[in-house]
């Protein structure tokens, strides 16, 4: 009787060690499993980044050649995706721009005591002080004093980008703006400020000299010449409709701002390149300013 109660007592710690172990290697294959396919994913992202630098080398000879052509192409890829593929099949990508000079360059805050400048900056504070108001900033005067810091090289309160901010000073990119955007939300503590879409203001992305006039948007305009948000949203078609006489026929006074606008056309945009990879959608981003190809970006996303 005893050894038949020790033997089952065996087999019982038996079969629960056996299963313990079964446990722990079902475990340890799904983590192998895992592991394998984070490895498989990451090589794909490997291939495809190697995949987007070709196609980033590409992109720049391109736009190289576009010549007296440039800008009708441009106009085209501002207005929708293009898609390009090559004849046997080899290779196919779907390429989108968008204008960078439409929008008041946030950097002109910081030309008050540039007399020879004065148009841009009364512009860019006369957006800056309108949106102040239409938003109820709590303390619009600290934040203008948080980017006037930045502008004038103070960087006080934002971290220095790797690729970008070390060329110059002033505000270079959106995510630099958006910084400042938040240390001043936490000193005022104004959430309102995350609300505002800033980029239908104003541009981050580029030291722009003047503005594609024809590209602005209608909150811009409505600011810009003192008209009703509604009258513009009515009879303005970006990137279509002529600045000067929709201004103009509006009641406006283009002549007080016309320094601002370019009279040809702006050579200043960000485009995206999408390609398939695998069973994946890849793509990057660059900006194309007056013939260079520059800031490539992978997105593996």
């Amino acid at each position: 009787m005893d050894k038949t109660v020790r033997c089952k007592t065996r087999n019982g710690f038996a079969l629960i060690i056996t299963l313990s172990v079964l446990s722990v290697m079902i475990a340890l294959a799904g983590v192998l499993l895992s592991y394998l396919d984070e490895v498989r994913e990451d090589a794909v992202q490997t291939k495809a980044m190697i995949q987007a630098n070709l196609y980033y080398v590409d992109m720049q000879n391109a736009f190289k050649k576009l010549g007296k052509n440039k800008k009708s192409i441009m106009e085209l890829l501002y207005s929708y995706p293009i898609p390009l593929n090559s004849p046997e099949g080899e290779f196919s990508v779907t390429v989108k721009c968008r204008p960078l000079a439409n929008g008041i360059n946030i950097n002109w805050l910081g030309l008050e005591n540039n007399q020879t400048m004065e148009v841009f900056h009364t512009a860019a504070r006369q957006v800056f002080d309108s949106i102040a108001q239409a938003y109820s900033i709590e303390d619009a005067g600290r934040l203008q004093e948080l980017l006037l810091e930045e502008i004038g090289g103070a960087k006080k309160w934002v971290q220095k980008e790797q690729h970008r901010l070390v060329q110059k000073n002033g505000i270079i990119s959106r995510e630099q703006f958006e910084r400042i955007i938040t240390q001043y939300q936490f000193e005022a503590d104004d959430a309102k400020v995350n609300d505002i879409p800033w980029e239908k203001f104003f541009v981050f992305d580029t030291g722009i000299e003047q503005m594609d006039g024809n590209y602005l948007s209608a909150e811009l305009i409505s600011l810009l010449f003192d008209f009703d948000i509604a009258l513009v949203e009515e009879g303005w078609i970006v990137g279509e409709t002529a600045l000067q006489s929709f201004v103009e026929s509006s009641g406006g006074e283009y002549a007080k701002y016309e320094k601002l606008f370019s009279k040809g056309f702006v050579d200043e945009s960000e485009c995206e390149v999408r390609f398939p990879y695998g069973n994946k959608k890849f793509g990057f981003t660059f900006m194309q300013s007056r013939g260079e190809i520059k800031y490539f970006e992978f997105d593996s996303k």
